[in-house]
């Protein structure tokens, strides 16, 4: 009876030795990778979320000039660190499954060819999902735009107010909220990155002294970057161009103004009100000015002359 027991007491402790204990190896191992892999990603992604990164000196003075930047950088950083995570918990919960069928001794042919099926029907069934996801991806990856950004995106144009991985939440100038799918953005034309550039075309009467109206353009543009509300967004001293077109009726110059991100479209309107102001001064006319001014006389004109 005692080497019954004894007997019956080996064989159990063989088989937990054997199955058992490879499959609690199995999901132990798989816990503590896992664990692993996701505060490893963690770190990086909050390393990446505070910091711009070694060399990087055009990004940080970005970021003390924009506020947006860290913004864009964190929320970057979370949304890839989230499908990093995923992907491990995916991958990770995978191969331990596998290893846990194989160690219960269950063919894992049909189980393999089932999920080849399963992915070929599901990879042909949602063919733009997958675009949308690589895309967005890719998007936050190469940092192409962020919420905050002003971007023309093929569809539509506006402010970026969200960023995810399937769609792009964009609000137009009329506030319509657009949810722009990420696989039909073939291009991005992002308007407030880095920084910009002021332009203002300004027609002048046809037979304008063009010199003395490069001055008059230039002093206007002047006062307009030493004001104090806007001298911090201007980058660079402002420059005019010469004669960038010519017609029957008009003589166009342009200025150009380096500005800060997303504050070109404040800084042209300055300039417009200031060349206004300067040319109305210098009475130098608009192009088709000439008639107008030339009535406005005779109307001021006293009776008889």
């Amino acid at each position: 009876m005692t080497g019954l027991v004894t007997a019956e007491e080996g064989s159990w402790w063989e088989w937990f030795l054997g199955m058992p204990l490879r499959i609690t190896a199995y999901v132990v191992g798989g816990l503590l990778v896992l664990a692993v892999l996701r505060a490893l990603i963690s770190w990086v992604t909050h390393r990446l979320s505070r910091e711009p990164g070694p060399g990087s000196d055009l990004a940080a003075v970005l970021a003390k000039v924009n506020p947006l930047v860290a913004a864009r950088r964190a929320q970057r950083a979370r949304t890839v660190g989230s499908v990093l995570r995923s992907g491990a918990s995916l991958l990770v919960t995978t191969i331990v499954g596998l290893l846990v069928l194989d160690a219960l001794d269950i063919n894992l042919a049909p189980f393999i060819a089932s999920a080849g099926i399963v992915g070929v029907a599901l990879g042909f069934g949602a063919q733009s999902l997958v675009k949308d996801f690589l895309t967005g991806l890719f998007m936050l990856i190469e940092d192409q735009y962020g919420v905050g950004d002003v971007v023309d995106v093929g569809p539509t144009s506006g402010t970026v107010e969200a960023v995810g991985l399937r769609v792009t939440k964009v609000r137009d100038l009329d506030g319509t909220l657009w949810f722009v799918p990420n696989g039909s953005i073939v291009r991005v034309a992002n308007k407030t990155q880095q920084w910009a550039t002021a332009t203002l075309d300004v027609e002048v009467d046809y037979f304008a002294d063009l010199d003395h109206v490069r001055t008059l353009l230039a002093e206007a543009a002047a006062e307009v970057v030493t004001d104090p509300e806007i001298a911090d967004d201007v980058r660079g001293e402002p420059t005019v161009t010469g004669l960038e077109n010519l017609t029957a009726l008009a003589i166009t110059l342009r200025i150009q103004v380096r500005t800060s991100p997303a504050r070109q479209w404040e800084v042209a309107r300055r300039l417009r009100v200031a060349v206004r102001d300067t040319l109305v001064a210098a009475h130098v006319p608009l192009a088709g000015q000439r008639n107008l001014w030339v009535r406005h006389d005779r109307d001021d004109a006293p009776p008889g002359a």
